[in-house]
């Protein structure tokens, strides 16, 4: 087993529209940014891996136009999942894990202003039963929001007070879209109201991997990746109990979450709701700081989102605010995939 770190993080300032940029446009200052951080040129990357959606571009094989931000010369070992860029650096994470690379490139990107993020998601739903009802992402969290009601495991107050925790966190954050008193708002599929959901805007995100004396060379304090993991949900949402997420306490577990508590936790959790099932399942308590940047209720970029709870976890380590931090991505509707990692500081390294 090597030791892995996140060594640098870079994001853009997340925006409503940025229809001025292509994706490489959105790319660039980040890509530029991340690799500044640590010195290092394009071709001394080991491996580069990218997440996207050809859904939101609306053209196939968007991420080959996105790769023009890396640079086509000289050619590179790279790879793209059609996910989350979390599930991107769970693959480089592999790649160095098997001694194929000593360090990666991990990045995403989203536009989801162009269309309606609420249609687009519905392509991946079922294909007989459910996607042929149209039931958009919006309506799914609200379903999941109105059984977390009728257990009594949370109330409309309680889920306006996680809006306005998020986005008075952050206020310190300068890439958040969102930021400081946000009007809960009218019900947007009851019992959500405006304030519950996150935004819709355009981002991009990217984070360097390394292995070792590597990793301490690049950082004065690297990200450790103690544990990863991710696992996933049935695809029909009938067979599930949509109070709970096993598949995130599994991920948890297998990622060594429940050894010793954490610090921090950077959740990804789109919809307010959503953060009561998360709490839930990986067992957070008051002790432990939820989503200081805000999270996705802050700055929800499709496709980057998840990879920026990375991030976001990792820069406190960085800087020395956090010791041990938990990172969670999700993907599909209501939690059904789940991804978690554990990251420490090297004081925490045993």
């Amino acid at each position: 087993m090597r030791d892995v770190a996140i060594v640098a993080f870079a994001q853009t300032a997340h925006r409503r529209r940025t229809d001025e940029l292509s994706e490489v446009d959105l790319l660039m200052p980040v890509l530029h940014e991340v690799l500044g951080a640590t010195g290092l040129k394009a071709n001394e990357i080991g491996f580069t891996c990218s997440g996207s959606a050809d859904y939101l571009a609306g053209r196939a094989f968007s991420f080959t136009m996105a790769l023009d931000g890396v640079g086509a010369h000289p050619p590179i070992s790279e790879s793209h999942v059609e996910m989350d860029g979390a599930w991107a650096l769970y693959e480089a994470w592999v790649k160095i894990m098997t001694g194929e690379a000593d360090t990666a490139l991990v990045y995403s990107y989203g536009k989801s202003s162009p269309g309606e993020v609420r249609d687009v998601l519905t392509r991946q739903l079922d294909p007989y039963y459910l996607a042929p009802l149209w039931p958009d992402s919006v309506s799914l969290a609200a379903l999941q929001a109105q059984a977390l009601i009728d257990a009594g495991d949370t109330d409309a107050a309680a889920l306006a007070s996680i809006a306005a925790r998020s986005r008075t966190d952050a206020t310190a954050n300068p890439y958040a879209q969102l930021t400081g008193d946000v009007p809960a708002g009218d019900h947007l599929v009851h019992p959500l109201r405006t304030g519950d959901c996150p935004p819709i805007g355009d981002g991009a995100a990217a984070v360097i991997l390394a292995a070792g004396d590597t990793a301490r060379a690049l950082c004065a304090r690297p990200a450790w990746i103690r544990g990863i993991d991710h696992r996933i949900e049935a695809h029909s949402l009938g067979v599930r109990d949509l109070t709970d997420s096993p598949s995130t306490r599994l991920a948890a577990q297998h990622a060594g979450a429940f050894e010793r508590p954490v610090d921090t936790a950077e959740l990804h959790a789109p919809f307010t709701s959503q953060e009561v099932v998360l709490r839930k399942a990986l067992g957070l308590g008051d002790a432990t700081r939820i989503n200081p940047s805000g999270g996705a209720l802050a700055a929800n970029p499709i496709m980057a989102a998840g990879l920026i709870r990375l991030g976001e976890a990792a820069a406190r380590i960085h800087r020395g605010e956090s010791d041990r931090a938990l990172a969670h991505a999700t993907s599909g509707p209501c939690l059904q995939q789940n991804l978690v990692a554990v990251l420490e500081g090297e004081s925490a390294h045993v």
